[in-house]
């Protein structure tokens, strides 16, 4: 059947039933990719505006490619034509840049009749992008957080980077300062008073701080929150939303 819609297909005068078929199988096809993404994404939700999207670009390709045929003035028109316009929106998850271009590239197989590749490349691409969904390389089970703390200007750092060193598999510094007191409870400020140390003798680092578990972050927080040289010690994690 599709050999024989190849065989049939005139790409300067196209038939009705061809191009009814070419838009039909460019939305299916561009279909499973969409719910391919929402199934192998480990994100709790899937931004249904991009989902359609996948759909209706494939359907646009297919359009763009059944169009320009073998003409070349055509194609130098269209280019053209797409240069004027700005498209303002940026995929910043590699993965949905992915699946973008698979999208993409069914409507333009389509578009050119290749449909035996349309349909094997998109079949291939959903059963791959499956197996790396359950795969090794999708499990990860680090934990990285922000880690809040003060100590007094004297304080040797090293000691203290040494303690996040032994319960965490990799840190960095991402800010300091200097004499400014942040905003405490009541029972942490009457800690520091009774340490007689007053905001300008502190000094106060936010750390970047990946962990395997949650039972490595708890140990960490015990452990600074014992050190009579920190203080005002405070561990956040954030659940990052995909941004697309």
């Amino acid at each position: 059947m599709l050999d024989y819609l190849a065989l049939e297909s005139s790409t300067e005068f196209p038939a009705f039933y061809t191009i009814f078929y070419t838009v039909l199988l460019s939305f299916l096809l561009s279909s499973l990719i969409a719910y391919a993404h929402s199934k192998t994404s480990r994100y709790v939700v899937v931004p249904v505006e991009f989902l359609q999207s996948l759909i209706l670009v494939s359907i646009v390709s297919a359009t763009v490619m059944q169009a320009i045929g073998d003409s070349l003035a055509r194609g130098l028109g269209m280019l053209g034509a797409l240069a004027i316009i700005r498209y303002r929106v940026t995929l910043k998850t590699p993965r949905n840049m992915v699946f973008t271009f698979a999208a993409l590239a069914s409507g333009i197989a389509c578009g050119v009749y290749a449909y035996v590749i349309a349909l094997t490349g998109t079949v291939g691409f959903c059963v791959i992008a499956y197996v790396l969904r359950y795969s090794p390389l999708s499990k990860s089970n680090a934990l990285l957080g922000l880690l809040k703390f003060s100590t007094p200007l004297e304080y040797n750092l090293d000691l203290t980077e040494s303690i996040i060193s032994q319960h965490s598999d990799n840190f960095r510094q991402i800010k300091f300062q200097i004499g400014k007191q942040r905003k405490v409870s009541t029972d942490q400020a009457t800690e520091d008073t009774s340490n007689n140390r007053g905001a300008s003798g502190e000094i106060y680092f936010d750390y970047e701080v990946r962990f395997k578990n949650l039972n490595a972050c708890k140990s960490l927080h015990q452990a600074l929150v014992q050190d009579v040289n920190t203080s005002q010690v405070k561990l956040t994690f954030e659940n990052i939303s995909e941004n697309v």
